[in-house]
């Protein structure tokens, strides 16, 4: 079977497909042509943030993570393995994790890696996986060949700190709530400086978007400056909400927070949590050193935007993730239009596990909506009037026979019955 892409979806797929006895072509056209993020030729490369969000099981993404590991992911495998600290989120080291999932991956005696750009659909069975940054010309025979426009919105992402540049006297550790181990640098703000800030920030020059462009921007995941234009408190009730934070110095919480994220095993980088942007690379660098401990930062990474593809696929594809037209044809990834690694991640696991069923002469598996995989599937495959890209959330998993009015106790129940039925139903089947 062909895979084409070779980022967290199409590693996962190709793994899944491989370790069932399926040989594997899987093209990734790095290193031989790079895309403007990406900075190696390794499968899984990270590219955005370090972190594939909570890890605990009273949190959607927590019960997906779960799920993966008892279907033997190998994107969870090497994020175990490469795990750093970050609270109750899972965060890795971006370089250890994509080495980790190229080794594995490409150590499989029938998957044949060739660093080649396809610019046309296979004519045979395969997994289109090339994620949000897919090449224009395989873009255009996509649309081509499903016979529907792409959807699409713009994404942005956090700049990357040198860690020994920042002022570690104005800035305290610390996890919100206490959780974890004083995992995160926090930057407090009073009032007057949180203010200066956002003066600044709204007079900042950004990269412009088309008129046409405006609004497609993804409200999961907005531009610093954007969210400012909403009013003078959105970021700190935002991205910079200082709520379960207590500066050790002052005993009080501050007026507002900016934290830094652990990127690497060694510590020498961090990331500015939520600080996606389309600032030019100059006024980053401007505005945020007006941020306390900050003054002299070092950037290795500036915030950027780039524009993220993904199909109407409550239209174009069935709960297996097929192309309807032509079901030889998969899609998994972002441009099935999930948001966030994980969730392509997970496209990719399902994608292998019923391409593997079929090509054997097995009858692809129906996850249930009670499960997290079903839950995901069934959001992108269900009738929907204007689809949008999603995080696996609580709120798509078929509700409980019961109502239970405390949330932590209801999430739980979810969580419980989600492992319970891919365990009974799933599991010992694969």
């Amino acid at each position: 079977m062909i895979v084409v892409g070779g980022g967290l979806a199409g590693a996962e797929a190709s793994y899944q497909l491989a370790r069932s006895g399926i040989a594997v072509t899987l093209y990734e056209m790095r290193p031989a042509k790079m895309t403007p993020v990406h900075t190696t030729g390794n499968l899984a490369e990270l590219v955005c943030s370090n972190s594939f969000k909570s890890d605990s099981l009273e949190n959607a993404s927590g019960v997906l993570k779960e799920e993966m590991r008892r279907l033997d992911s190998v994107i969870m495998e090497a994020a175990d393995l490469s795990k750093i600290p970050a609270g109750k989120a899972l965060a890795v080291d971006r370089q250890l994790f994509s080495q980790l999932v190229h080794q594995k991956v490409t150590s499989l005696p029938n998957v044949r890696l060739v660093s080649e750009e396809i610019t046309e659909i296979p004519d045979t069975d395969c997994i289109i996986a090339t994620g949000p940054l897919t090449s224009p010309p395989l873009a255009e025979a996509l649309r081509k060949f499903l016979g529907a426009d792409y959807l699409y919105f713009f994404d942005a992402i956090s700049p990357l700190i040198e860690t020994d540049s920042i002022h570690l006297e104005k800035v305290f550790r610390a996890s919100r709530y206490g959780h974890g181990s004083d995992d995160y640098i926090n930057c407090p703000l009073n009032e007057g400086e949180y203010i200066r800030f956002v003066e600044e920030l709204l007079r900042a020059e950004t990269v412009e978007l088309h008129d046409f462009e405006a609004d497609l921007l993804f409200e999961g995941c907005l531009p610093l400056e954007i969210m400012a234009q909403r009013g003078v408190d959105t970021l700190r009730f935002g991205p910079l909400k200082p709520v379960g934070l207590v500066d050790p110095r002052t005993k009080k919480q501050p007026y507002a927070v900016v934290q830094l994220r652990q990127e690497n095993l060694g510590n020498t980088e961090v990331g500015m949590v939520g600080f996606q942007t389309r600032l030019k690379y100059p006024e980053q660098k401007r505005v945020f050193r007006m941020i306390p401990g900050l003054e002299d930062a070092e950037f290795t990474r500036y915030g950027r935007m780039h524009k993220n593809l993904f199909v109407n696929a409550p239209i174009l594809l069935d709960r297996y993730l097929r192309v309807r037209r032509n079901p030889r044809v998969f899609l998994a990834g972002q441009i099935t239009g999930v948001e966030g690694y994980l969730e392509s991640a997970a496209t990719g696991l399902m994608a292998g596990l019923q391409g593997s069923r079929i090509l054997r002469g097995d009858a692809p598996i129906d996850f249930p909506p009670t499960t997290a995989l079903g839950a995901l599937v069934h959001y992108l495959t269900a009738p929907a009037g204007n689809f949008q890209p999603s995080n696996i959330t609580f709120g798509m998993f078929a509700p409980l026979p019961e109502s239970i009015p405390q949330k932590r106790l209801r999430n739980e129940a979810l969580a419980y019955r989600a492992l319970s039925d891919l365990e009974r139903l799933f599991f010992r089947k694969i």
